[in-house]
């Protein structure tokens, strides 16, 4: 029925507007031979942080493009506006990133072959082209439901003397310090175990070595089975009793509940444990002494080194956060990434469901909710499916903007995950970042108002249809935030956590919390809203927005309570806001310090550097979510080829790997610019993890937030190997050179550290995610290079990687120079790092002059 009449107001509109429809469509023009393209002009305009480009459309057409009577929508973040008044075009925001330039009677028609510059200036400094208009797509006036994508958008690489890039010489300096250690004095099981020795007395494994288990490690002994037979070709057999040579999986009574022991010698593999955990954190060690080779192809058999293990993870909760509202990811590539997860031993999926952009769980009862909440694609009113963002195009259904999880989907991935002892966290984002639910539940309400029956209608409804508050999100929505003062914000809530709780149920699944969201809701949000007046006449004790904030988190506090579950949500839900020093600061709410709210803090940036400690020794449970260290979308290098943003700065595989959970300030190096600071400076004054405050720090997580990931390449790529720097240091045990007081020593100790854990990436681990899952896309380095002495010299962050090069200007190939040493030839070098498995990073440009 929603279709229906949406189709009948696009086909009323046209029919009121036939008159323009005949003159406009005797044009014919085809919208994607519109060629587009961008260029930065100026990264300083006017002196001012602000950029100059320039917009090129050029018709590529037989037909003319008018000089009216269409509109050319795109996203960007910033905003742009044309340069002067009296431009050719002018822009308008529609919501969120979505924008759209319409022609003004300066535009004129732009004939086959023509081009019109259009001069824009945007905020901020572009650094790569997560800051450049993209997704564009033409409407015309005629018929405003529908757009009709342009061509791609070319945007070209700026010469910017104003970015300090990345250079080779940057990358070579950072390098130095990594020295190359034998492959046979590596640790061989990642991430680093508490104790580990090898005997130098091998196990020779094959299909022919039975799996040996005890009844409580069957599924264990089955995941393992599998693995094998990924390496063997063939599942070894698995049985209870046995004797001679097998990998035997034991119960041991009073280890810890994630702890194990690993022996490998030449008659058997123990696995010892007392729980199935620690049993299945046993078999993926087992899986980490595995030659990554015997991936590639199947084996007859393999030699594991003879070890000695003892282990358990230094934190229980190690998490990473998956958001697939913002774009889609398939069950497949969950199911995926649940893989990697449990091979680091990591035992969190904190699982971003829902959105401004998209809610992505079927929810019995409610088909809104994915109907028209988990679909993206222009439209004049949202009743179908939201508008496109990040651009995710004009037509829904086609991109990653679109797509949900059926109840089986998550059912299966709730299996999938449990199975390997990976727990998740479902989060259900209220009050903000709500705008997929609440558009999803005003076309529930208008179809329902449609069939007859109001009150029903009502029921799940989540704004208050007389609000005119006047708000801007920090994604520049301007209607994201759920109204805190119906009771049918309640009734939607308990509706949306009892379904899940019963797939959760049906799954077998564990189930403690259920994350609530709770980040940045912004001012202006509930002063104009008649309920939320009607709320507080006769609510005394709710004086206004704050009060209403702490109502909505003890109420939610309350209903999950009920249901046997703790409040999980990000660092807001424990905030309130005083005033000190006549100033607005925001400090650890005393009301929720003792009632088990477990808080992702991710600021540590802009004068909040030491809020998780403050939480923390408030006594609010913390997972350590800083954004300088562990925010995976954040680009690898400031270089413009590189993908993701960098709003908290750039991130390499070295800021998880250096960042020390109880003294995160000490090792801190840089600033959001890639500047380096003097730590004793930047957090002086500032407070420090409490003993008491350290009992509250429950864990680590990493997000990999998606507004830039739109295919599981991208994902990928993001993700690894970054990802290993959090796996090592949640798992493993805290370094010599955290807790190091002599900075020297320290310093000596890390950069020691350090060349080991890059060693075990670039020789073990990221070989084997070649083949591991079938194989990930993970980032390749690019190589460092510097010239010295009239001879370029070249490294790479991880040793097993090899360096390429050509001096004929061509690209590098795998049949082109390995480099392995000094080169003296003259003119322009391009090197490029290839993976052992052929894969290749992107190319460096060296000029060595002649002397």
């Amino acid at each position: 029925m929603r279709k229906s009449l949406t189709a009948l107001c696009c086909a009323l509109f046209i029919l009121l507007n036939s008159s323009s429809f005949a003159q406009e469509n005797s044009s014919a023009f085809n919208p994607k031979q519109l060629q587009l393209s961008y260029e930065i002009t100026d990264g300083k305009y006017q002196n001012k942080p602000q950029t100059l480009a320039i917009l090129t459309l050029t018709n590529t057409g037989q037909a003319p493009l008018p000089a009216s009577g269409w509109s050319l929508y795109f996203h960007s973040f910033p905003a742009l506006k044309p340069k002067t008044e009296g431009a050719p075009v002018s822009v308008e925001h529609v919501n969120g990133d979505l924008h759209y330039l319409a022609p003004t009677a300066a535009f004129k028609s732009l004939a086959p072959g023509a081009s019109q510059r259009i001069e824009l200036v945007s905020g901020g400094q572009v650094v790569n082209d997560s800051r450049t208009p993209h997704g564009f797509y033409l409407v015309w006036d005629h018929d405003k439901c529908k757009g009709h994508a342009t061509a791609p958008i070319n945007v070209k690489k700026p010469d910017q003397p104003w970015v300090d890039w990345v250079q080779a010489k940057d990358i070579y300096a950072q390098n130095k310090v990594i020295t190359d250690i034998p492959e046979e004095k590596l640790t061989k099981v990642f991430p680093t175990p508490a104790v580990y020795h090898e005997t130098g007395k091998p196990f020779t494994l094959s299909a022919t070595v039975p799996i040996v288990t005890d009844a409580a490690f069957m599924r264990e002994a089955d995941l393992l089975a599998e693995h094998l037979g990924t390496v063997f070709g063939k599942k070894p057999v698995i049985s209870m009793l046995g004797t001679g040579k097998a990998i035997r999986l034991q119960l041991k009574k009073g280890m810890g509940p994630e702890a194990y022991e690993l022996q490998v010698n030449p008659q058997e593999v123990v696995i010892a444990a007392s729980t199935p955990a620690g049993a299945f954190y046993g078999t993926q060690s087992l899986k980490t002494l595995i030659p990554a080779a015997a991936l590639a192809k199947n084996q007859s058999s393999v030699s594991l080194p003879g070890v000695r293990v003892s282990d358990a993870p230094r934190f229980g909760h190690r998490a990473f956060m998956m958001d697939v509202s913002r774009n889609f990811q398939s069950k497949e590539q969950v199911l995926k990434v649940l893989d990697l997860m449990a091979l680091y031993k990591l035992n969190v999926l904190h699982f971003h469901l829902n959105d401004d952009e998209g809610w992505r769980l079927e929810i019995p009862g409610l088909p809104e909710l994915t109907e028209v909440g988990g679909r993206r694609g222009h439209s004049i009113d949202e009743k179908d499916h939201l508008q496109p963002s990040y651009g995710s195009g004009p037509e829904a259904d086609k991109t990653s903007g679109s797509g949900h999880y059926t109840k089986t989907d998550f059912i299966e991935i709730l299996k999938y995950a449990t199975e390997r002892h990976i727990k998740v966290i479902p989060e259900i984002e209220t009050p903000g970042h709500a705008r997929a639910a609440i558009k999803s539940m005003d076309a529930r309400y208008a179809r329902l108002v449609q069939e007859g029956k109001p009150e029903e209608a009502k029921r799940y409804l989540l704004r208050d249809l007389e609000d005119k508050s006047v708000y801007r999100s920090v994604q520049n929505w301007n209607d994201n935030v759920i109204n805190v003062a119906l009771p049918s914000t309640y009734t939607f809530l308990e509706k949306v956590v009892d379904e899940i709780l019963a797939m959760y149920q049906e799954a077998g699944a564990p189930i403690r919390t259920i994350h609530m969201g709770g980040d940045e809701v912004p001012n202006g949000v509930w002063e104009k809203s008649p309920a939320v007046e009607t709320f507080i006449a006769s609510n005394p004790s709710i004086k206004g927005k704050y009060d209403l904030w702490d109502y909505f988190f003890g109420k939610v506090n309350d209903m999950l309570k009920a249901r046997k579950l703790y409040l999980s949500g990000w660092e807001e839900i424990g905030l309130t806001r005083v005033q000190q020093n006549g100033k607005n600061v925001y400090v650890p709410n005393q009301d929720f310090k003792d009632k088990n709210f477990h808080v992702d803090v991710w600021n540590n940036l802009w004068g909040a550097e030491d809020l998780a400690y403050r939480m923390a020794n408030a006594g609010y449970k913390v997972v350590l979510t800083n954004a300088s260290n562990l925010y995976l979308d954040l680009t690898y290098q400031k270089a413009y080829e590189e993908p993701g943003l960098y709003w908290a700065g750039f991130l390499d595989v070295d800021k998880p790997f250096y960042f020390i959970p109880y003294d995160y300030m000490k090792n801190q190096k840089v600033d959001t610019d890639n500047k380096p600071i003097n730590p004793a400076v930047v957090f002086k004054g500032k407070e420090r993890l409490t003993a008491y405050g350290r009992t509250n720090i429950v864990g680590l997580q990493a997000p990999l937030w998606s507004e830039m990931i739109k295919t599981p390449e991208r994902l990928e790529y993001m993700l690894l190997p970054k990802l290993l720097g959090l796996a090592e240091r949640a798992w493993a045990p805290d370094p010599a050179w955290a807790t190091e007081p002599d900075a020297a020593k320290a310093n000596t100790a890390y950069n020691q550290a350090w060349s080991a854990f890059v060693n075990v990436l670039g020789k073990r681990e990221l070989p084997r995610l070649s083949y591991y899952a079938g194989g990930f896309q993970y980032r390749i380095p690019t190589a460092g290079a510097v010239v010295e002495n009239g001879k370029i010299l070249a490294n790479v962050q991880l040793p097993g990687f090899i360096i390429r090069y050509t001096t004929d200007g061509s690209e590098p190939t795998e049949k082109s120079k390995v480099y392995t040493g000094p080169i003296s030839d003259k003119g322009e070098v391009k090197l490029k790092v290839f993976s052992p498995a052929g894969r290749s990073g992107r190319v460096v440009t060296v000029v060595n002059k002649a002397s």
